[in-house]
C-alpha cells in the first residue's frame, strides 16, 4: 500500500448537501455542490453552446490522456459505462477477430458475457478474485495461439478492488503485434493512462467515476486509425462508435438525444479535476483516503481481501467478520444511519463488502468512516472483526 501521499495536506470538502450520505462506492459517487448546481439549467442539444461544451469535454479528456501528438480522438456515448464498454467491444473487434480476455472479477466476466452476445471468438485467462494477470502468461497464450488479434483488460477490477498491471500487459501485447483494449471505467482520471507510454487501440471510461461527474454517459478514447478501421464492425445502430465519431466530426453533435444536464455537470467536474492538479492530484487524494481508511479498519480487526501490493486507491474489499453477531445487512444499515453508504461484496467464494475511496471526500471523511464502523460493530455487539480462518486459507491457497 503506497504511502507516498500520506503526508500531503488534505483538501477540505464540505459534507454533501441536504444531509445526503457519502457514497462509498465505485460510482455513482459523492459529487461536489458545483457539479450538482451545473444541472439546474436546460440546454438545447442542437445549440451551438452545447456543441461547444461537448467539444471542450473531448479536448480536456484527451489532455488527461496526454495526447500531445493528436493521434487519438474522444467519442462520448450515451448510457451507462457498460453501454460504452459494449460499444467499444462491438466497434473495435472485427467480426472475424479472436480476443484474449483477462479476467479477475465480475467486470472481466462481463466482457466475456458481452463477447458471447456479440458472437466474437474469444479465449480467457481467469485469475479468480485474488490475483492479477501477468505478462509472462499473456505472452505464452499469445505465442500459443496466433489467431488471437486482440487483448482486453480491466484497469481496476472493482469487484475485488485489484489494480491490474496495465503497463506490463501493454508492453507484452505490443511486442506480440496484437491490439489492446482497456476497460478503464473506474480508473481513468486518477490512475495513470498516458497514450505515449501505454500502447492501446482504445480505452473506455465513464462520467461518474474518477472525474466525479454524474451518471449518464461514457466515453471512448481511441486511435484515429482504429476509429477509421471500425467502420462497419458494429452490431448496433446506437452503439456504433465509428458512426458516433463520424457524426461528431461532421456536425459537432451527438447522433441521438444527449444527456444534456449530465454533460454540463461533467464539464464542471473537469474544471474541479484540473483545479485539483489533474490526475496526479486526484490520485494523491484517493491514495490518502485508502491509506487512512484501510489502516483504521485493520486496527478494528478487519482484513482486506488483497495484499497491499494490489490494493487500488479506488475501492477496497474487506472480508466479513466471522463473529456470529455480524450481519452485513445490519452493518450496512448502521453505516447508512451514520451517513455512509458502503457496497456489498461481489466475490463468489467468500462473504465480503467494499468501501470506496473515490468521490468528493478526503482523509478526514475516511477517519469518520472508521469511527462509524467501530460504532456499528459496537451496536451489533461484535467485539472481533477478524474474518473466518477458512477465508484466509482460501486466499493464501489461490494466491500461491
Amino acid at each position: 500500500m503506497s504511502t507516498d501521499h500520506v503526508n500531503m495536506p488534505s483538501a477540505s470538502f464540505p459534507a454533501p448537501e441536504m444531509g445526503e450520505p457519502y457514497l462509498l462506492t465505485p460510482g455513482p459517487l459523492t459529487t461536489a455542490a458545483e457539479v450538482k448546481h451545473a444541472m439546474l439549467r436546460d440546454w438545447g442539444s442542437w445549440d451551438a453552446d452545447f456543441r461547444e461544451m461537448t467539444a471542450k469535454i473531448c479536448a480536456r479528456l484527451l489532455r488527461i490522456a496526454n495526447d500531445a501528438k493528436d493521434e487519438f480522438d474522444c467519442v462520448p456515448m450515451q448510457g451507462s459505462g457498460t453501454f460504452s464498454a459494449e460499444a467499444m467491444l462491438g466497434s473495435f473487434l472485427p467480426k472475424d477477430s479472436k480476443t484474449l480476455v483477462l479476467v479477475n472479477g465480475a467486470y472481466g466476466k462481463r466482457i466475456v458475457d458481452t463477447l458471447q452476445y456479440l458472437g466474437r471468438a474469444h479465449v480467457v485467462i481467469d485469475k479468480g478474485d485474488y490475483m492479477p494477470p501477468r505478462g509472462d502468461e499473456v505472452d505464452a497464450t499469445l505465442k500459443s495461439d496466433p489467431a488471437i488479434s486482440h487483448v482486453v483488460l480491466v484497469h481496476c477490477e472493482t469487484s475485488s478492488g485489484i489494480l491490474n498491471p496495465v503497463q506490463e500487459i501493454s508492453e507484452i501485447v505490443a511486442k506480440a503485434g496484437r491490439k489492446l483494449l482497456i476497460d478503464s471505467m473506474s480508473a481513468f482520471g486518477a490512475l495513470p493512462l498516458d497514450v505515449n507510454k501505454t500502447q492501446f487501440e482504445a480505452m473506455v471510461s465513464s462520467a461518474n467515476k474518477c472525474i466525479e461527474g454524474v451518471p449518464g454517459f461514457g466515453f471512448i478514447i481511441a486511435r484515429k486509425s482504429a476509429l477509421e478501421a471500425a467502420k462497419g464492425n458494429s452490431h448496433s445502430l446506437s452503439l456504433d462508435v465509428y458512426q458516433q465519431w463520424a457524426n461528431f466530426k461532421k456536425t459537432g453533435q451527438w447522433r441521438f438525444t444527449p444527456p444534456t444536464h449530465v454533460v454540463a455537470a461533467f464539464l464542471e467536474a473537469l474544471r474541479l479535476h484540473e483545479a485539483e492538479g489533474g490526475a496526479p492530484g486526484r490520485l494523491a487524494r484517493y491514495c490518502r483516503n485508502r491509506d487512512v481508511m484501510v489502516g483504521g479498519m485493520r486496527e478494528l480487526g478487519f482484513e482486506t481481501l488483497l495484499k497491499d501490493r494490489w490494493l487500488s486507491p479506488i475501492i477496497v474489499t474487506f472480508f466479513n467478520p466471522a463473529h456470529p453477531n455480524f450481519s452485513f445487512e445490519r452493518f450496512y444499515e448502521l453505516m447508512k444511519s451514520r451517513g455512509f453508504i458502503i457496497y456489498p461484496g461481489k466475490l463468489t467464494i467468500v462473504d465480503s463488502f467494499r468501501v470506496g475511496c473515490i468521490g468528493r471526500m478526503d482523509e478526514q471523511v475516511m477517519r469518520r468512516v472508521v469511527t462509524a464502523a467501530r460504532e456499528s460493530l459496537d451496536d451489533m455487539k461484535v467485539d472481533d472483526a477478524r474474518p473466518p480462518e477458512a477465508a484466509l486459507k482460501e486466499r493464501a491457497r489461490l494466491a500461491a
